[in-house]
C-alpha cells in the first residue's frame, strides 16, 4: 500500500477507534506528561486560588494520590464526566472491592509539517516532514498497594525528504558541523529514508504505592522544572525511557514546609540512525565517527521545597548523570554526588556526562499570576571558586511568567497571557570553541538524548526560543494564538561562520 494511502487509513481507523473507546472511558488514574489541556487547566486553577496550592508542578506526571487531581466539587465538567464514566465502568468491576479496573482515555495526536521538521514535547513523534500520527490507549488496574498502568503508544510518520544542511557548503563548514555537533550527540537530521513506524511502551508503569511515596518500574515521560514550553533536564520531547523510580506521590508536610522529590535510574537508547544520509567526507576522510552500540545508564534526582513562611513559593534543584553501561562504577548509581563533588588532577578523562539546575516558581493567587526561572550548568562542579570565575560557562536558563485577566461573568473565564524564554546558546567563546553546547558531550557521544531526541528542551543544542501566548480560557475550554521565535543551533553558527 502506498505510504500516503496507508497514512489516511491509519487516521481513519484511529478516529473510529477514538469514537468507540470514548464511549467507555473512565477518568484516568494518572495525568501523563503531555496532556496539555488538563495540565494547563489545573495549573490555571492554582492562579485563580481554587487549586491545591501545595503542588509545585515541577515534578510530573501526577498520580492518583496527587491533590491536584482530586476534585473539590467546583470543576463540574470533570465531576460530571467522572460520574458518567463510573456508571459505564461499574459493570466491569470485579467482586473483590479492593480491585479497581479502568479503561484509560484513548489519545490521537496528528501533526503535518509541510516544509521541514518542527515540533517538540510530543513523546514518540520524531522530527519529520509530512504527516505523522500517534495513537495511544490502555487500562489501569489497582489492587491494594499495587497498581498497573498499560498505555502503549504507536507512531507512524511519512518521514518525507527535505532540504537539510546545504550540500554546496565548503568542506570546512561540514567539518565544523560534525566536530561541534553530530559526532558528539545523537540527533539525526532525518530518521532514515523511508516511512517510520514504531510501537513504544508509552505511559506504562507498575508501582507499589505507600502514601505518600511510590516505587515502580515505568516507561512514562517525565517533566522536571517549572517551565511549560521547555525544561532543561527532563521533558517529553523524546520517547519515554525505561526507568526505576522512587518518588513522592503527593507533597510531604514537615515543620519547615512541604517537599516533593523523585529519584530515578534509567536506560537510554540510541536512535540507530547516522546523522545524515550519506555522511560527507573531509578531504577524503569520513567525517562521521560511529558511536558505541552500548546503552547508557542515567541516574537523576529532583527535589522541590515549598517553605511554609512564603505562600506560593517553590524552590528546587535537579541533577542527572549518564554513563555507558560498560563503564558503570558504584558512584554512578547515586545522582547528584558527581555534580557536587570536588575534582582533582587524578580524575579520569572519561568522566560521566552530568547536568544540574536550580529553579523557583512563585504563584500569586491575588494577582492571578506566576513567575518562574530555571538555571542550569553542564558538567558542573558547585564550589564558590568555580561559580565566581565562570558562572556563565556552559549554562542555560528558562524564564517565564503567566497572568490571568478576568474576562466575562464567570469566575473561571479569563484572558491568559503567557511568556516563556529559553536560552541554550552559549555566551562564552571558549565554551563554543570547545564544543560545550548543551546536550553535547565529547565522551558520552550520544549526548543528552534518548532514541535520537533531546531529553530536555526540544529546541536542541545552541538554540533559543521565545514564546508568547494569548488565550481566552473558560473551564476546560481554551482558544488563542501562540507566537514563537526559534533560533536554531547558534553555537555552531558562531563557531563555523
Amino acid at each position: 500500500m502506498p505510504v500516503k494511502h496507508s497514512m489516511r487509513a491509519i487516521i481513519f481507523y484511529s478516529l473510529l477507534l477514538i469514537f468507540v473507546l470514548t464511549s467507555f472511558v473512565a477518568s484516568s488514574q494518572s495525568l501523563p506528561v503531555g496532556t496539555i489541556s488538563l495540565e494547563d487547566y489545573f495549573r490555571r486553577r492554582q492562579l485563580e486560588g481554587r487549586g491545591d496550592s501545595s503542588v509545585s508542578f515541577t515534578i510530573r506526571p501526577f498520580h492518583s494520590s496527587s491533590p491536584i487531581l482530586k476534585s473539590d466539587g467546583s470543576d463540574s465538567l470533570l465531576v460530571k464526566r467522572s460520574a458518567r464514566s463510573s456508571e459505564v465502568i461499574s459493570n466491569w468491576q470485579p467482586r473483590d472491592p479492593a480491585m479497581k479496573l479502568f479503561v484509560l482515555p484513548a489519545d490521537l495526536q496528528v501533526r503535518l509539517n509541510s516544509h521541514h521538521p518542527y515540533g517538540w514535547n510530543d513523546g514518540p513523534m520524531i522530527p519529520a516532514r509530512g504527516l505523522q500520527t500517534v495513537l495511544s490507549a490502555g487500562i489501569y488496574a489497582e489492587y491494594g498497594h499495587l497498581s498497573l498502568q498499560l498505555k502503549p503508544e504507536f507512531v507512524i510518520a511519512e518521514n518525507q525528504s527535505f532540504r537539510g544542511f546545504p550540500q554546496d557548503y565548503g568542506e570546512i563548514l561540514w567539518y565544523a558541523l560534525y566536530y561541534d555537533y553530530y559526532n558528539n550527540t545523537d540527533l539525526p537530521e532525518r530518521f532514515g529514508k523511508d516511512s517510520y513506524s514504531k510501537l513504544f511502551w508509552g505511559q506504562s508503569s507498575v508501582r507499589l504505592n505507600f502514601d505518600p511515596v511510590s516505587f515502580g518500574l515505568s516507561s512514562e515521560n517525565l517533566w522536571w522544572g517549572p517551565g511549560f514550553r521547555s525544561s532543561l533536564l527532563m521533558s517529553n520531547t523524546a520517547p519515554g525511557f525505561k526507568h526505576l523510580s522512587f518518588n513522592t506521590s503527593r507533597p510531604v508536610q514537615t515543620a519547615i514546609g512541604s517537599f516533593e522529590a523523585q529519584l530515578i535510574a534509567g536506560r537510554l537508547e540510541g536512535s540507530g540512525f547516522s546523522p545524515m544520509e550519506p555522511n560527507p567526507d573531509y578531504f577524503g576522510e569520513a567525517l562521521y565517527l560511529p558511536k558505541s552500540d552500548d546503552w547508557r545508564f542515567l541516574s537523576g534526582l529532583t527535589l522541590t521545597w515549598h517553605p511554609k513562611w512564603v505562600p506560593g513559593l517553590f524552590l528546587g534543584l535537579s541533577s542527572t548523570s549518564q554513563v555507558y553501561s560498560k563503564d558503570l562504577e558504584p558512584r554512578d548509581y547515586f545522582p547528584g554526588v558527581i555534580a557536587f563533588r570536588r575534582t582533582t588532577a587524578d580524575d579520569p578523562i572519561n568522566v560521566p556526562d552530568t547536568r544540574s539546575s536550580v529553579f523557583f516558581r512563585w504563584i500569586w493567587p491575588e494577582e492571578k499570576a506566576e513567575i518562574y526561572f530555571e538555571y542550569g550548568l553542564e558538567d558542573p562542579v558547585f564550589n564558590l571558586r568555580n561559580i565566581a570565575r565562570a558562572s556563565d560557562n556552559s549554562r542555560a536558563f528558562i524564564f517565564g511568567l503567566r497572568k490571568l485577566i478576568p474576562f466575562g461573568t464567570r469566575a473561571d473565564e479569563n484572558l491568559q497571557i503567557s511568556l516563556e524564554a529559553t536560552q541554550l546558546q552559549q555566551n562564552s567563546a571558549n565554551a563554543i570553541r570547545a564544543g560545550k553546547s548543551w546536550y553535547v558531550d565529547q565522551f558520552i557521544r550520544h549526548g543528552y538524548t534518548n532514541r535520537g531526541e533531546a531529553l530536555g528542551a526540544g529546541i536542541g543544542p545552541g538554540a533559543n526560543l521565545q514564546t508568547l501566548d494569548l488565550s481566552w480560557v473558560k473551564g476546560l475550554k481554551r482558544l488563542g494564538i501562540q507566537l514563537e521565535r526559534y533560533v536554531h543551533n547558534n553555537d555552531y553558527y558562531y563557531y563555523a561562520f
